[in-house]
């Protein structure tokens, strides 16, 4: 049965505009799991604009499910994840001036880098996934560097101008996620995807894991956080 990870990066940035101590994204990720979600996300971002350093380690303390920490492969964040131990770690690419994460991780063209990255938290007994575009260079690339995951980006078919061209990026997603499971890596997806555009999904055992943040938080301000992932998890778990 497919999981739920629900991101709660959203409720950090709520609390950062005011530079107060609330909302709390520990309380949202406890009640997230109340809820049914099968793990929580947080991304450390250089600039710490949301999730704050003090959150994560309270996070790993907490987090009952399982603690996923999407990061930037940097010399920083190698340590962080050493020392908090998260799940699992998820290398995305990072940008100061994006939103949110643009695209998927370039594996294919910094192979070596990557590959010594991931060598480095394998040593420190962390299991690690990688952000991709969903092409084959790509999830090559990632089972060539020595991940034991990739996260397919679902952003081009979430932003689909119409249901055909929705169709037609899922088929790709489709066909990258069995590529993938070929090659012996687990397959999750993520970033867009919403109450709506998940349902596609629905009987397609090749998607191991749904990571989904900003649509269900913003759900949440208007219902409450365990209704929206209650709401999300019937969805998810076909």
């Amino acid at each position: 049965m497919p999981k739920l990870e629900v991101n709660v990066d959203h409720v950090a940035t709520v609390r950062q505009a005011r530079r107060i101590d609330e909302p709390d994204p520990l309380t949202a990720a406890a009640l997230a799991e109340l809820a049914g979600a099968d793990g929580i996300i947080v991304h450390l971002r250089e600039d710490r604009r949301h999730i704050q350093d003090r959150d994560l380690i309270l996070l790993r303390r907490t987090v009952k499910t399982r603690l996923n920490l999407e990061m930037a492969a940097t010399k920083e964040m190698l340590n962080i994840a050493r020392e908090v131990k998260p799940d699992l770690v998820t290398l995305v690419p990072e940008k100061r001036e994006e939103l949110t994460t643009e695209g998927g991780l370039e594996v294919a063209g910094h192979l070596e880098f990557i590959r010594d990255y991931i060598s480095q938290l394998k040593d420190a007994d962390l299991e690690v996934s990688l952000f991709v575009d969903p092409v084959a260079r790509q999830i090559e690339a990632a089972k060539d560097a020595g991940a034991g995951w990739v996260e397919l980006h679902t952003g081009a078919y979430a932003e689909a101008k119409s249901e055909d061209e929705a169709q037609a990026l899922f088929e790709e997603l489709l066909l990258s996620a069995r590529h993938a499971r070929i090659l012996g890596l687990r397959v999750k997806c993520g970033h867009g995807l919403n109450y709506q555009n998940i349902k596609r999904f629905r009987g397609h055992g090749e998607f191991e894991e749904f990571s989904i943040g900003h649509a269900i938080i913003a759900r949440a301000v208007l219902v409450g956080i365990e209704r929206a992932v209650r709401e999300m998890v019937v969805l998810v778990n076909w």
